[in-house]
């Protein structure tokens, strides 16, 4: 007696018939498409074992099937986007998700680099510096007047010169007698302690902290023989004659200093 081959489910013969083993059982086609077959996403019916079955994201669909959603034109072996549950070609997505790059005007694609700023965006190639023209990329940059600049060429163009390094002032400075300054080039000329914050003079046109001007060019009292220093009340040497006592340098507090 032949052994009978019969379809796990069903239990038709086999004998003649296609059938196809899942987990070494076999099944005829029709019971294994309505067990086992994946549902197309888009016709909504099963997808046979004849045809190929497309997947994306645990989602199918027949090869005939996968198309752009907005143009219908095939996706298959081709890139493509999700917006909101539907497949878009790239060139669909572009023109009705994709940014527009500020520069050029023109569409940045899908899975392209894109640099934003301000709310607005441009192609990596498109974000350049103003002055020398090459892209800035993620290196750091200064806008001025709706312009961008790379940072050596805004300190080339409009970045103030110490005038004592000649260096440009990128962060705080000051400024004596209209002339900018880094705080830690504008020293004493005698000890180079800063004198950003503290009084001063000056003589011949170098500034000096009230220390080293009065040791190197202060008079010295009569009395005391210490330098006259600026800091001591007249009415305390009252009796002492102008030319010997301790009196204020009135050229100390003229000396201004401005921030910036």
């Amino acid at each position: 007696m032949t052994e009978r081959f019969d379809c796990h489910h069903c239990n038709e013969s086999l004998f003649g018939k296609k059938y196809i083993l899942r987990e070494e059982d076999p099944y005829c086609v029709k019971c294994f498409e309505s067990l086992y077959s994946n549902t197309c996403e888009e016709c909504k019916k099963p997808i046979g074992c004849d045809c190929k079955d497309l997947s994306y994201k645990d989602r199918h669909w027949h090869e005939s099937c996968f198309h752009c959603f907005q143009c219908k034109n095939s996706l298959v072996d081709k890139p493509f986007a999700a917006k909101d549950e539907h497949l878009l070609c790239t060139e669909c997505y572009s023109n009705e998700y994709s940014s527009k790059c500020l520069e050029c005007k023109k569409t940045i694609m899908p899975g392209t680099r894109k640099m934003e700023y301000r709310g607005n965006s441009w192609h990596e190639t498109c974000f350049i510096c103003h002055r020398c023209q090459q892209p800035i990329g993620t290196k750091s940059f200064i806008p001025k007047d709706d312009q961008n600049f790379c940072v050596p060429c805004y300190e080339k163009q409009f970045a103030m010169q110490c005038v004592q390094c000649k260096k440009a002032i990128t962060t705080g400075g000051v400024t004596y007698r209209e002339q900018p300054w880094h705080k830690e080039c504008f020293v004493c000329t005698a000890c180079k302690k800063q004198l950003s914050g503290q009084r001063f003079t000056s003589r011949d046109e170098d500034a000096y902290c009230l220390n080293c001007f009065c040791n190197l060019y202060a008079k010295k009292c009569a009395g005391c023989t210490n330098p006259i220093s600026a800091q001591e009340a007249l009415s305390q040497y009252a009796s002492t004659p102008l030319s010997d006592a301790h009196l204020p340098f009135t050229r100390t507090w003229r000396n201004k200093v401005h921030l910036f």
